[in-house]
């Protein structure tokens, strides 16, 4: 893979974290499982994607040490409820969602103002805005002057344009321009993790410098790029996505037509998932040619060591368990796009903001974070 430009030599691990929504619970358990086991582990390069950038922009604002940071971070997402992050009155809930669904049909619904996602996210704004003490990011600054954090790169999609844009900070790095995707240097705020994790059509599109952004996992054909632009010479990578076997992904997960719920489970798998197992494999080939070439002729290219931590477990079939538990109409609402016809909710289980469903995310990610101790002890081995 090409390197970053001249003024980034200097080496580094780097974390990066996909995306999910409620999912991303899932990596906030495997960096305390790893945090334990690795208690030197302290990456110097972040990137976030997604709900992921809510879990990079912590462990770069966190002054603590990276364990405590993980343990900040866990009792971050133990705060989290589905009323934490979008509104779930009753009467609001169902006049936005009939409002929405007047919009697409018929490009017309009884409001004054538009309505540009299908549920009000105002208070997830709040709560972000609450746990970070304010819109600024200031610890993210003060680490980057202290040499801890090399550079942090959160990744949203502007939709004018339709290109990936990583706003990154860091020091030791330029800027990188490529036809779908480029880094902007900037302040990082509240903001910029809101702009990633608006998820597509669910929440509202957020407004950054003038420019709207939604999230960085559409479009996203490189979710590792970033880290290399930024310098990484090793990447652990934790996504939300299981594995399947051969047979389990031979299985039907539903039966009769699809409803709405299961295609677009279908969407956001392969938008925000299956990528990452994509660039990792082309990462891979990549080694292996590099690793043929003379030294004198790979002239930008250099190996770099990968990792990607991934559920042991189908955690989107574990939302089943907890969706009886949703706020009545949520639950109405999802019920209608067929969210109980699958054993595997691949929809459900990214808006599933549930706490109980929540913490059984991070259990799971903590014994996979134990479990892959020891492939981490490889990666951080010259």
């Amino acid at each position: 893979m090409p390197s970053p430009s001249q003024g980034a030599r200097e080496p580094g691990l780097a974390l990066t974290l996909f995306g999910g929504g409620a999912r991303a619970a899932y990596q906030v358990g495997v960096l305390r499982g790893l945090g334990r086991a690795h208690p030197e582990l302290d990456p110097s390069i972040l990137t976030g994607i997604s709900a992921g950038a809510i879990n990079a922009a912590h462990l770069g604002n966190s002054e603590a040490s990276f364990g405590a940071a993980t343990e900040e971070l866990e009792a971050l997402w133990k705060g989290i409820d589905v009323d934490s992050v979008f509104e779930t009155r009753g009467l609001a809930l169902l006049h936005r969602a009939a409002c929405i669904g007047m919009r697409l049909a018929i490009g017309w619904a009884p409001t004054l103002q538009p309505l540009d996602g299908m549920v009000d996210s105002t208070p997830l704004r709040r709560f972000l805005e609450a746990s970070f003490g304010g819109q600024d990011l200031p610890g993210i600054q003060a680490n980057i002057d202290s040499g801890r954090l090399k550079a942090i790169a959160l990744i949203a999609l502007r939709y004018s344009t339709g290109q990936t844009v990583s706003f990154t900070a860091g020091r030791e790095f330029r800027n990188w321009e490529r036809p779908l995707r480029h880094s902007v240097r900037t302040d990082l705020k509240v903001d910029h993790v809101l702009a990633s994790a608006a998820l597509p059509l669910f929440f509202a599109p957020v407004e950054v410098d003038g420019e709207w952004y939604g999230d960085g996992g559409v479009r996203l054909t490189a979710p590792l790029a970033p880290a290399v632009h930024l310098g990484a010479d090793r990447v652990l990578a934790i996504s939300t996505r299981f594995r399947p076997s051969e047979a389990e992904a031979r299985k039907p997960r539903f039966k009769g037509p699809p409803r709405a719920a299961q295609i677009l489970g279908n969407l956001m798998s392969a938008t925000f998932l299956d990528v990452l197992d994509q660039d990792a494999m082309h990462l891979e080939r990549i080694n292996r040619l590099v690793a043929g070439m003379p030294p004198g002729e790979r002239h930008e290219l250099r190996p770099i060591k990968c990792l990607v931590i991934r559920p042991s477990r189908d955690i989107a079939s574990l939302a089943n368990e907890f969706e009886p538990k949703l706020p009545g109409t949520f639950r109405f609402l999802t019920r209608r796009w067929g969210t109980r016809r699958a054993r595997s909710q691949e929809l459900l289980s990214t808006i599933l903001f549930q706490g109980d469903y929540i913490r059984r995310l991070m259990e799971v990610g903590e014994e996979d974070g134990a479990n892959n101790a020891d492939a981490v002890a490889d990666l951080l081995t010259d």
